[in-house]
């Protein structure tokens, strides 16, 4: 553009110096030079014509540097690149807001969801459950045992570095519980607190048991993984180990019926003193051998997906 500005400035400076050399000329008396130098000119001017280069006048000839494209010394600028796309760091927000997960525990099946907080803080909440049944025989008496597991839980997760957290927190609902019906069939011996009696044949002995704990229980967790990696994958592989403090266990034993001695003689109904202090006994003796579980060691493996 700007070589063809200059040639259009030449030959606009040429035309009008061979025309006033013209008019020199023909005062002079000197015509025939002058008609052949604008001869040329005109021939020249036609050349550019039939090229498509027209001549324009030079106060249309755009001469106008853009500013922007030049430095204060007058050279010209690279053109620069836009600021590179930042990719996402462990420790930087997270573009997701809510990551799910599924997971299988010591507390049974799970599900959990979690929010961010901050860079390196989730909010996590969640619910298990689980359900089992099974017959066992303790000291002579039939338990028909059901295990029902029914908790939700909150927790703080905090990522010191990489995926690895700390997550303190709260069963908030620890519905973990046994019960079981108690039977002795007539005629057979059992033990309470370890005295031997044997169940009556005309009103053999039933009852009831139930074992559970309080319904809040703080807990402590450790684990790799995230709902929400801050490396802004949508899925994540969650482990995590610890347990809740769910304190002593609450045994409930309840018997109906007769008893008699090893013999079969000298019958009594459980409502005896002397027989209510034994299933006492053998409660809190149910009660001893859980106690070692008062912090409830808890253990997950799952995975999750975040959006």
């Amino acid at each position: 553009m700007r070589a063809r500005t200059a040639l259009c400035l030449a030959t606009v400076a040429l035309f009008l110096t061979a025309a006033w050399t013209g008019n020199c000329f023909a005062g002079s008396g000197l015509s025939g030079a002058p008609e052949d130098a604008s001869a040329a000119v005109a021939g020249a001017v036609r050349n550019e014509t039939a090229a498509g280069v027209l001549p324009q006048p030079a106060d249309e000839v755009d001469i106008q540097v853009d500013a922007s494209a030049v430095d204060n010394g007058g050279n010209a600028r690279m053109e620069e690149a836009g600021p590179a796309p930042t990719e996402k760091r462990p420790g930087q927000h997270s573009s997701s807001h809510v990551g799910i997960g599924v997971k299988i525990s010591t507390l049974g099946a799970g599900i959990e969801t979690a929010v961010p907080l901050a860079a390196k803080a989730n909010l996590r909440g969640g619910v298990n459950f689980f359900q089992y049944n099974r017959a066992i025989i303790n000291d002579g008496i039939h338990y028909a045992g059901q295990l029902q597991f029914r908790s939700a839980e909150a927790h703080l997760d905090f990522y010191p570095f990489g995926g690895f957290h700390v997550s303190p927190g709260v069963l908030f609902y620890n519905g973990n519980q046994l019960t079981a019906s108690a039977s002795v069939p007539g005629g057979q011996n059992f033990t309470l607190n370890g005295t031997s009696y044997q169940s009556s044949s005309t009103t053999p002995v039933t009852g009831t048991g139930k074992l559970d704990f309080v319904k809040v229980s703080p807990s402590i967790m450790l684990g790799f993984g995230n709902l929400i990696p801050r490396s802004g994958r949508h899925f994540s592989f969650l482990f995590e180990f610890g347990g809740a403090y769910q304190g002593s266990a609450r045994v409930a034993l309840n018997l109906t019926g007769s008893v008699c001695d090893s013999n079969g003689i000298n019958c009594v109904p459980t409502s005896d003193p002397t027989v209510q202090a034994n299933v006492l006994a053998q409660q809190q003796k149910i009660k001893n051998d859980i106690n070692p579980y008062r912090f409830f060691p808890v253990i997950s493996i799952g995975f999750g997906f975040n959006f």
